[in-house]
């Protein structure tokens, strides 16, 4: 069946009242357009008003890679450690930056007492796979290392992101499991872009339509990608979907909306996480289509779904509190480490970033 979903009546308003900010198709050339268009917000808009407190640092890199800028913000008022959701940003892997879609989630750090660090990652197609991925894990695994210096708490990190992003923190979760790395709480994948098959129903349905459809799909796994795309050989750590074990995963939050592009594919992860006995909670908006609460954030489904966000969260960061207070120190409290994989990539070293408090 092709005929698609409805959009939700309040975000159809929206699709077409800002229509000049929605990517429905791309293609390779109209990349450099797209990056034109990125925002910046300031610190005054990520910090909420000085609720929360900004740093600009640059942590080490994956081996033989430049350093990676990293956006730090945490509660002004905080006294002590307090939980980090790492925050890894949308745009189908070719453009985006760590500050452009960072305020829905410096709004859940605010409600849930939380740190937020946005990762810079290297953009396609001039840094294919594995650099997003790569810089991803490598300021994983330095915040944590350096966490007591930096006021985080480095046994409840949650990593999170949307769209790609969304996709960059499943591997990222899925290299930490395989590499030993950091133990994670949780992992929030808001419409992640999992599978760069994209050959899925959902797909077909929405081609020419909403936000991010089949053809603009195809511009960014091929960037990323590029010929091995949708071939035979792609590693999970490139597209999660391709990932044959998801056991040892931390609990995740998964969620889009039916009218769009990574409706199939995201679904499908959730029920291959149960399969392999795992932890995740689904969301499929009615009517939503790509990103919708980042267009139309007023709207009711808008609302719905980061409030549903924010009740995981808390009871995520609850919970992983609770587990704290009852295990041994030195205790690994969530995943399942594996040693011995070989893996592209090494660990980042543990030498001193340059920090910058933001102006």
């Amino acid at each position: 069946m092709t005929t698609p979903p409805p959009f939700d009546p309040q975000l159809a308003i929206a699709l077409r009242d800002e229509h000049e900010r929605v990517v429905t198709s791309l293609s390779p050339d109209e990349i450099p357009a797209l990056r034109a268009r990125a925002e910046h917000p300031d610190a005054e808009v990520l910090t909420l008003g000085g609720r929360l407190t900004l740093r600009a640092l640059t942590v080490p890199g994956p081996a033989g890679a430049p350093d990676v800028p990293v956006v730090l913000v945490r509660p002004t008022d905080a006294t002590g450690p307090v939980p980090l959701i790492l925050h890894l940003h949308g745009g189908g892997m070719v453009t985006g930056n760590a500050r452009e879609d960072m305020v829905p989630v410096t709004e859940l750090a605010v409600a849930a007492g939380c740190a937020v660090a946005s990762v810079e990652y290297r953009l396609a197609p001039e840094h294919p796979y594995p650099a997003a991925v790569e810089d991803a894990y490598a300021a994983l695994v330095w915040l944590t290392r350096h966490a007591e210096d930096l006021g985080l708490d480095a046994g409840c990190v949650v990593v999170e992101g949307m769209s790609a992003g969304g996709g960059l923190a499943a591997a990222a979760a899925l290299l930490a499991r395989d590499r030993g790395g950091p133990a994670l709480a949780g992992q929030m994948l808001l419409c992640p872009m999992l599978d760069d098959r994209n050959d899925s129903a959902s797909g077909t349905q929405m081609v020419g339509l909403g936000v991010w459809d089949r053809t603009a799909n195809e511009t960014g796994w091929a960037a990323y990608l590029g010929g091995r795309a949708g071939g035979p050989d792609v590693p999970p750590y490139a597209a999660p979907a391709r990932a044959t074990d998801l056991t040892g995963l931390p609990p995740a939050f998964i969620d889009v909306g039916s009218a769009e592009t990574f409706r199939d594919e995201d679904v499908s992860y959730a029920a291959r996480l149960w399969a392999c006995g795992g932890v995740a909670e689904l969301h499929v908006w009615p009517g939503g289509f790509h990103g919708f609460d980042n267009l139309a954030p007023t709207a009711e489904l808008s609302q719905e779904a980061r409030a549903a966000r924010a009740r995981w969260l808390r009871r995520i960061l609850s919970r992983q509190a609770d587990v704290a207070g009852a295990a041994p120190t030195g205790t690994a409290l969530a995943g399942t480490a594996r040693t011995g994989t070989a893996l592209t990539g090494s660990e980042p070293s543990d030498r001193s970033p340059s920090m910058e408090d933001a102006r």
